[in-house]
């Protein structure tokens, strides 16, 4: 027999959801046939099989989620037990064997769990030892453990899973390497028509303050204090879904008109709610959007993503009284939070970014 493992996705991603299998057992499968698309890192990937042979054994269930590494498929005959290389994309990865734990169950068998598993055990107050694997020759994997956690839970606590999942470890990331610093301002609309497009004026303008003041646009490195200026704007944007939050990018926005940024917008919402976002479309970003204000809420405290070092949030339409030439009018205002994070930034250059967007939105013919 012979088993492929989840092989190596890239982007430093070390764990992937099953979602759909594309094949069962007894099934004959080609050289680059799809066996089963995953998710992680919110992206939908097809895994192709590195090899032409009879599926044996598949080795999870949509839900579970694997380590990079971990088995996916056993393939009957083969000359001796081993491990086929598989590719994902057009790049050949290479996987090795991941240090498995054994000990000595109160049977006298040999219980095998990877250290990250025995932690997450450890850290849900259960005994490793005392739990049955489903995977390769016992091994006890991490959905064995939520498994036995969930049986225990009386209040119907579910495990994050899909970008869930990768959204908690993202923030948790950010809580523990970003300096936050929030800023607020409002715009005010008196010069904006009834049926602008504020989504894309946000985006138009987020470049027209990137250009002035490019200190915003940029990633940092806090292992080498290192920071890197983009001149190319590549936004972030946050939708919300049934599945989570996507942040799919859209590149370019400075050189963009306002009907292509729309179009990409409509495609963006279209991919999220098929959950089918090309991973390609999550990677490069160099600034991030939210517009939780179609929602709900004014100001907020939105959470920069590491490597960029700001993030902009646009609250909810509100009217307000302004004096012109002594006349007190009613006017619009959109609400603006901007969290940048202090150790790339100084308050200055985020307090002259904050302006520059201001007046893109205020201007008139922006």
């Amino acid at each position: 027999m012979k088993f492929f493992k989840l092989p190596d996705l890239g982007e430093g991603l070390a764990e992937a959801e099953i979602v759909e299998w594309k094949v069962s057992v007894g099934d004959t499968v080609s050289v680059d046939q799809v066996l089963l698309s995953v998710e992680t890192a919110k992206a939908l990937v097809d895994v192709p099989s590195p090899v032409a042979g009879v599926i044996a054994r598949l080795c999870g269930q949509e839900g579970d989620i694997l380590h990079i590494g971990a088995p996916l498929v056993e393939f009957e005959g083969g000359e001796d037990d081993g491990t086929v290389v598989g590719k994902v994309s057009a790049h050949q990865q290479h996987i090795e064997d991941h240090f498995v734990v054994g000990a000595m169950a109160p049977g006298g068998t040999l219980v095998q769990a990877m250290p990250a598993v025995r932690l997450l055990a450890q850290k849900l107050g259960l005994d490793i030892d005392r739990l049955k694997g489903t995977g390769s020759a016992g091994m006890v994997t991490e959905q064995d453990v939520q498994s036995a956690f969930e049986a225990l839970q009386s209040s119907g606590n579910e495990f994050l899973k899909g970008s869930r999942r990768a959204m908690a470890k993202a923030m948790e990331h950010s809580h523990q390497t970003v300096v936050p610093v929030s800023i607020t301002d409002e715009v005010d609309l008196r010069h904006w028509r009834v049926d602008e497009d504020v989504t894309v004026r946000l985006i138009k303008a987020i470049g027209v303050a990137c250009r002035a003041e490019p200190s915003m646009n940029a990633w940092f490195d806090g292992d080498t204090l290192s920071r890197r200026l983009f001149r190319e704007v590549n936004v972030a944007i946050a939708v919300d879904s049934k599945h989570g939050l996507y942040v799919p990018v859209m590149e370019n926005v400075a050189e963009r008109e306002r009907a292509d940024i729309r179009h990409g917008l409509d495609r963006m919402i279209a991919d999220v709610k098929a959950r089918a976002v090309p991973r390609e479309m999550l990677q490069g970003a160099t600034i991030t959007l939210t517009n939780f204000g179609a929602i709900a809420g004014r100001y907020a405290s939105p959470i920069v993503t590491p490597p960029q070092v700001a993030i902009i949030g646009a609250g909810k339409l509100f009217e307000k009284v302004v004096f012109i030439h002594g006349e007190a009018r009613p006017v619009r205002a959109l609400p603006l939070s901007m969290t940048f994070d202090h150790r790339a930034c100084t308050g200055g250059e985020a307090a002259r970014f904050l302006k520059a967007l201001v007046q893109a939105l205020e201007a008139a013919d922006a």
